[in-house]
């Protein structure tokens, strides 16, 4: 189990982005996404649970889209 922060700079990317986070929907346990007003930008946060394998293969096609900045953290199973 772990948490996915997504920063989206640039809104051009949105439904390639979601169509990433779609395929990978078996991994997400819970979605947010918050506009900054202002800003120009918004942040998804994604709970979810799944291998490094998995959440690594994710994290990698989100970080290659261009206006995406993406930090993941998982917890250690006990």
């Amino acid at each position: 189990m772990g948490g996915i922060i997504i920063l989206v700079e640039n809104k051009d990317i949105v439904e390639e982005l979601n169509k990433v986070i779609t395929l990978h929907g078996n991994l997400i346990v819970a979605r947010q996404g918050i506009p900054i007003n202002g800003k120009g930008i918004s942040v998804i946060s994604l709970v979810i649970e799944g291998s490094t394998d998995e959440v690594g293969s994710l994290t990698g096609k989100l970080g290659r889209l261009k206006g995406v900045q993406v930090k993941s953290v998982l917890v250690k199973n006990s």
